[in-house]
């Protein structure tokens, strides 16, 4: 893994850390982020929620980004259904969702994003404890940091 690699992210990919919605430098190319988790034999996602601005939007985004079944209910609980079931993934050794262009959509519908936040935080902690850790990147700004 290469040495650019923040510390943050580098001790998740190689174990040393708990995975948890992880701090990325604002002047990083997310693709550094998703070069070393596949680097480190984890699959990495990029959720761009540039002009999304509710829930319809970013459930539709998910769907597509995250290469989601078709069985995707398009709600809440089917979004942690499909991170905390990943049967529909391929085998690997953690998970990496980068998910850049939030704000927008954080100011647009305040209350829908502090559901997304409970979702992704429930969803890392989920896998934790297993030999598949999912880590997230809020990039571009501070999400809730530390889950």
């Amino acid at each position: 893994m290469s040495a650019e690699v923040p510390r943050a992210l580098a001790a998740v990919l190689d174990g040393r850390t708990p995975a948890g919605v992880l701090p990325w430098p604002a002047d990083r190319p997310v693709a550094d982020a998703l070069a070393a988790a596949r680097d480190a034999g984890w699959d990495g996602a990029a959720l761009d929620l540039a002009g999304v601005a509710d829930k319809a939007g970013f459930l539709d985004r998910c769907a597509a980004a995250l290469e989601f079944p078709a069985y995707f209910g398009h709600n809440w609980d089917a979004l942690a259904d499909c991170l905390t079931d990943l049967s529909w993934c391929p085998p690997s050794r953690g998970r990496l969702l980068v998910i850049t262009g939030w704000q927008e959509y954080a100011a647009a519908a305040p209350e829908d994003w502090s559901v997304v936040e409970t979702v992704l935080a429930d969803s890392v902690g989920y896998w934790r404890d297993t030999d598949t850790g999912l880590a997230v990147i809020m990039a571009g700004g501070r999400g809730r940091q530390g889950a």
